[in-house]
């Protein structure tokens, strides 16, 4: 007999795609929370409280470092990203041509002002 009438899946075992591509099947990493803490640098101790103080009105975990070192860079990129975040845009939407018209007219859409 052939395996043309009686099919049952795949003849070769093949592996499951996360084993070699590396593409996550969880839920994505959320910077800032309890387990994935923000990791920021800064440069003197007047900044650290700066950054506390953002960290905690914006809700957030992180742990900051002092580098006092000459010519150190402050690293807050991650905090700015987060900070810089716009909400969903959402726009408001327009009546079809047979709904009442939005004038209060008591007229259709489409004979008033469409």
């Amino acid at each position: 007999m052939s395996d043309k009438f009686f099919y049952k899946g795949r003849q070769d075992a093949r592996q499951h795609h996360t084993a070699y591509g590396g593409f996550q099947t969880n839920a994505s990493q959320k910077s800032g929370s309890k387990k994935y803490p923000l990791t920021l640098v800064v440069t003197s101790e007047a900044r650290r409280k700066e950054v506390e103080a953002q960290v905690a009105a914006a809700k957030l975990h992180a742990t900051i470092s002092v580098d006092n070192r000459e010519g150190a860079v402050e690293s807050v990129n991650e905090l700015t990203a987060i900070l810089n975040k716009t909400g969903t845009v959402t726009t408001a939407k327009s009546p079809s041509r047979n709904d009442a018209c939005t004038c209060g007219s008591g007229l259709k859409f489409k004979k008033c002002c469409g």
